[in-house]
């Protein structure tokens, strides 16, 4: 009788960055701190790889 595998379950989405594994930072320049655009870079929360930290 052949046995059924089971399906491994799916890591949990980061909450941070929503499983992609990017975020938007806004980028501010001068002494004023003047808002010029926003800029992506990986998540620090996961690491860019999108899967929620155990």
């Amino acid at each position: 009788m052949a046995r059924k595998k089971t399906p491994e379950p799916k890591p949990a989405e980061c909450l941070v960055c929503k499983g992609t594994g990017e975020v938007s930072r806004t980028v501010q320049v001068g002494r004023k701190h003047r808002t010029v655009g926003q800029q992506t870079g990986f998540c620090l929360n996961c690491l860019g790889s999108g899967e929620a930290p155990e």
